[in-house]
């Protein structure tokens, strides 16, 4: 991936890969990390180009934000400086274009690693959606989320309505959306959307650990296993069972010696 690095600086990005783990920067702390077309396809050209070792995929923010959310100059007549105008939504396309943001996010629920969001400070709208879309979510203790979009006259549309559903329930959600209210880190581990909650200065410590702990599972397993839970939610127990029976089958299978 190195030849495209210049690019995904370019559009407010940061990559590292260091073995089996790869860390993603929002890379704009001028804006508080305010997120772009142009960084919503960076993250999907990611997820495209990450190698097969890759089995944890942490993404944070750079500086005191995890992301204010969308750049608000994209609403403007002037729009992003550097970026094509996003086209009106009585253009034809207007859904595509959608589609090719929501690719930024959607690669993140892989199965072939699990996905980590290092949140400090304000996670807001495109920002707590963008956390929404990874596995696990480490918060520091001055986190804030916010779905702000219907605030701003909009739905929220980069894939985070499932997840924050699917976490604290429907009607929490409906809270949450409608009233565009601020959640702070200790509420947030309250309602599930934290795994854990830890000192702003112990952040980097604390994902690192989990780092670590993850990366200590047998790697077929890990993937095996994701992808079995990540079926659970919509099986009946009869068809989660035939599924666990399946899994395990194909999981020793691929263990065996050649021939064997």
């Amino acid at each position: 991936m190195s030849s495209s690095l210049a690019d995904l600086t370019a559009c407010g990005l940061d990559l590292a890969v260091e073995d089996t783990v790869a860390t993603i920067t929002l890379s704009r702390p001028e804006r508080r990390n305010a997120m772009t077309p142009a960084m919503w396809h960076g993250l999907a050209q990611v997820g495209a180009a990450l190698p097969e070792r890759v089995r944890v995929v942490v993404v944070r923010g750079a500086g005191p934000s995890f992301s204010a959310g969308i750049d608000l100059r994209m609403f403007s007549a002037e729009g992003v400086p550097g970026e094509q105008r996003q086209p009106s939504a009585a253009e034809p396309g207007f859904e595509d274009f959608i589609a090719g943001l929501q690719a930024g996010y959607l690669w993140l629920r892989d199965d072939r690693f699990v996905s980590v969001a290092a949140v400090q400070g304000h996670a807001i709208g495109a920002g707590f959606q963008l956390a929404l879309s990874c596995d696990l979510r480490v918060l520091a203790d001055d986190a804030r989320l916010c779905m702000k979009e219907p605030a701003l006259g909009l739905v929220p549309d980069l894939t985070g309505t499932k997840p924050l559903v699917d976490i604290v329930g429907l009607p929490r959600a409906i809270e949450l959306c409608l009233t565009a209210r601020t959640v702070g880190a200790a509420e947030a581990a309250e309602l599930g959307l934290a795994e854990l909650v830890v000192p702003a200065a112990e952040l980097d410590h604390a994902v690192a650990d989990l780092v670590a702990a993850l990366l200590s599972t047998d790697a077929a397993a890990a993937r095996a296993t994701k992808r079995l839970l990540s079926q659970a939610a919509g099986n009946t127990v009869a068809q989660q069972a035939a599924a666990e029976r399946a899994a395990q089958a194909a999981l020793l299978r691929s263990k065996l010696p050649a021939g064997g």
